[in-house]
């Protein structure tokens, strides 16, 4: 019967390169559950506002819709970025949407925030693990070279060994770059209704502006 290894025995067999492996797994680990806990806490709607914001724009005025976005909550991604656009209203079109423009991008890039990080550890995890493979091949060459007698098991001993750290290595990789997709793919459809929201209410406050003159 043969024999089921533990976690820790492979970790053993692994070498050294297990180490730094197991340090960006715990890394990649944290990172996605802070960002996941982060995206989780703020309040990513557009759409249950977008309607209300342009009716205040059109029906009263784009003050009006100004006192509107102060009273929604912090947590509320879209806040800042419409506060921030109604502010410069006075000042025309091209203002709203500079300023618009320059708030959606701190926030998004806050909500992003350890995203690149991610990318670069399901980029260096596999090659660590790579390495720890070609370094464990290296060794397991020498103890045939050095070895009496040559045979199949002890072929394959040293070079299941040498390959556990690339396998860790892709696992680490395939984690983080599945979490950095999911938590993309929310963020961009958060910026994609943003942007939406921004050009409907730029055009509304312009049409209201120009037809009160």
């Amino acid at each position: 019967m043969k024999e089921t290894m533990s976690l820790l025995q492979l970790f053993a067999l692994g070498g050294p390169f297990m180490w730094p492996l197991l340090v960006f797994s715990i890394v990649t680990l944290a990172l996605i559950v802070e960002r996941a806990i982060y995206l989780g806490m703020q309040n990513l709607q557009v759409r249950d506002i977008h309607q209300d914001l342009l009716t205040k724009i059109e029906s009263e005025s784009s003050s009006s819709a100004l006192d509107y976005c102060r009273q929604m909550p912090e947590k509320r991604s879209a806040r800042k970025t419409m506060i921030a656009l109604l502010e410069n209203a006075p000042l025309g079109e091209h203002r709203m949407e500079k300023a618009a423009e320059a708030e959606a991008n701190e926030t998004i890039r806050e909500l992003e925030n350890g995203f690149n990080f991610l990318t670069a550890l399901a980029a260096i995890a596999p090659l660590c693990g790579f390495l720890g493979t070609v370094s464990g091949m290296i060794g397991a060459f020498r103890s045939i070279a050095e070895a009496d007698q040559v045979n199949a098991q002890l072929v394959a001993h040293g070079i299941y060994e040498a390959l556990i750290t690339t396998v860790y290595g892709l696992i680490i990789a395939i984690i983080a770059m599945t979490a950095v997709n999911i938590l993309s793919h929310i963020v961009d459809r958060f910026a994609a209704h943003l942007e939406k929201a921004i050009c409907d209410a730029v055009n509304a406050a312009s049409q209201k502006t120009t037809a009160s003159k």
